[in-house]
């Protein structure tokens, strides 16, 4: 099983989270953030990945930051060299009016091209300037490519799951292992 424990503590936070890339989507989430954590529910439920972080902290921003760091790390510690998986993983999640394309490359470079078109400041309590910084950070640490496109819809809260769904989707895709594939995936022997 590919897992990870990591934590973080802070003079601004105090973060665990424990990651298992091959579960069922379990999940048990508490940041304190009550739409941050139906997000992070969604998409552990269905990237079918088990997942449980415990979170507090000074503010909203210093949390969802420092969860987009661990979770990052997480996922780097549970994908190891990353030998044997397929790499690219991608996304077309329908909700209601919205709709998000989201692709992924586990390439062990970063990079985030995200268009959302939020209109709101803020969802349930959640500032929606911290969805794409969560977005971004989590992008970074986990040393990936993300694409992520808003192809239709108005409502923000639509938006935003739908995005979480499908960047969950396609990192399900992207870290299955593929039985053909002998060694990493790129010519250049790593990621």
């Amino acid at each position: 099983m590919r897992t990870a424990e990591v934590e973080r503590r802070t003079k601004e936070t105090d973060i665990k989270i424990s990651l298992n890339v091959d579960g069922k989507g379990d999940y048990d989430i508490n940041t304190g953030i009550k739409f941050f954590d139906h997000l992070l529910s969604s998409f552990a439920k269905h990237g079918l990945f088990d997942l449980s972080i415990k979170a507090s902290g000074d503010n909203e921003h210093h949390i969802v930051e420092d969860v987009a760091i661990l979770l990052g790390e997480a996922f780097k510690k549970a994908l190891k060299d990353k030998a044997g998986i397929r790499r690219f993983g991608f996304a077309i999640i329908p909700m209601d009016d919205a709709l998000v394309l989201a692709s992924v490359d586990i390439s062990g470079r970063s990079h985030c091209a995200l268009d959302m078109g939020f209109k709101r400041k803020s969802i349930e309590g959640l500032s929606v300037e911290m969805i794409p910084h969560f977005i971004e950070t989590l992008v970074s640490e986990s040393k990936m490519n993300l694409h992520a496109k808003l192809l239709d819809g108005k409502n923000d809260h639509h938006k935003s799951e739908a995005l979480f769904k499908a960047l969950a989707l396609a990192l399900d895709n992207a870290t299955q292992i593929d039985p053909r594939r002998k060694g990493v995936p790129s010519i250049k022997g790593m990621l």
